[in-house]
């Protein structure tokens, strides 16, 4: 009897044995999350660029000369700073100097005749008037009184022709000194040289009418940057010139900047197969945010449309589709979803209206297999 009872004992502990194992095996399993806590702080609605911006300098000149030459003095080179009205490049001018020198000269006698001119007639006019004086008391006849007014009728009338060919000299020695002017390039402003198209005595020409070509001297005014970049037309609506902004550059790592809005393009811009932009220029507010810059940096914007500087928040990655977040109960170990109500939002962080309290820890990983509401949590990291 004994030796029966054995013999069916054992299948009996190993059916148990195993359903044991089968219901330890369909158990809800223990989902790793990560979670956060909701806390008060600042929530910004920003707007960014689409595609790569381009830090530019608040001036920038395309010079070169009004005639064409050849080139006889290039006193600068690239990365040279010059001062206002420094001469940048001259073209061979001997001939205009030397015309310019010729007008002066006649310039300068037709002045000299015209000051003889001025006396002779003067001096004609004070001795007809004594004539006329004379005549009056009989002592000179009539005709000694007119030869003597019609001289300096004459004489006043070669004064005046006198200074009208001064004037015309002086005009004269004013185009040629023009010309002269337009065979040197000054800058128009302090800056920086960034360019230079052309060597000592090679030729340059100005560019025909809707042909462009280079210009000779590109100068920058590196005291003054900004930002243009391209805003979506969507978001480009928001946009209002004063609005506070930050800038980022691909040089400086995570530093950031702070910027203002100074211009918004008039019109939408339409590139084949791109999305239709805006172009938006952003200043810098910090002039101390501008050293060591190079023009043509690569920047990134973000406009600041609205904030929210104390309010309850989370991180936007833990907000699910419609709303939705998941809870972490420390007390009974399982997730929570919850439909919360959100505000304003941005990349980083969500601002909550209504749905949760602070210290409510919501789920980051939402990546993870197995979230669902009910379902056993075990938290591997928690701020």
């Amino acid at each position: 009897m004994p030796r029966f009872r054995i013999k069916w004992l054992i299948p009996t502990l190993l059916v148990l044995l195993a359903g044991t194992l089968a219901l330890y095996q369909l158990r809800p399993r223990s989902v790793e999350v990560q979670v956060v806590a909701a806390q008060r702080g600042m929530v910004e609605k920003v707007v960014a660029n689409t595609r790569a911006g381009t830090l530019k300098a608040c001036r920038r000149a395309n010079l070169s000369p009004g005639v064409g030459g050849q080139i006889n003095a290039l006193p600068v080179a690239k990365g040279d700073r010059v001062r206002p009205g420094q001469l940048l490049l001259e073209l061979w001018n001997r001939d205009l100097a030397a015309e310019a020198a010729l007008a002066e000269s006649e310039a300068t006698a037709a002045d000299a005749r015209a000051v003889a001119a001025r006396l002779q007639a003067e001096n004609a006019r004070r001795q007809a008037d004594r004539q006329q004086r004379l005549f009056r008391e009989g002592l000179v006849a009539e005709e000694a009184f007119d030869k003597a007014n019609s001289e300096a009728d004459v004489l006043f009338a070669s004064r005046t022709a006198a200074l009208a060919a001064a004037r015309t000299s002086r005009a004269r020695l004013g185009v040629i000194r023009a010309q002269l002017e337009r065979t040197r390039l000054l800058a128009p402003f302090a800056g920086i040289v960034a360019e230079i198209n052309g060597e000592l005595n090679e030729y340059v020409t100005p560019s025909p009418p809707g042909i462009p070509t280079p210009p000779a001297v590109v100068l920058l005014d590196t005291s003054c940057f900004y930002v243009t970049a391209p805003i979506d037309e969507v978001d480009a609506r928001a946009v209002v010139v004063g609005q506070q902004a930050r800038i980022s550059m691909d040089a400086f790592g995570t530093r950031r900047c702070a910027g203002r809005v100074r211009r918004i393009a008039p019109y939408v811009l339409d590139l084949e197969k791109q999305a239709r932009t805006v172009d938006v220029e952003v200043e810098f507010t910090d002039p101390a945010d501008t050293g060591n810059l190079l023009a043509g940096y690569s920047a990134d914007l973000e406009i600041i449309l609205e904030t929210r500087p104390d309010t309850l928040r989370i991180p936007t990655q833990a907000v699910l589709e419609g709303g939705r977040v998941f809870v972490y109960e420390p007390g009974t170990r399982r997730l929570r979803e919850r439909l919360i109500t959100v505000g304003l939002t941005n990349w980083d962080q969500t601002e909550v209206l209504s749905g949760l309290g602070a210290e409510d820890l919501v789920v980051t990983s939402i990546d993870r297999p197995g979230l669902q509401d009910g379902v056993t949590a075990t938290v591997t990291q928690k701020p």
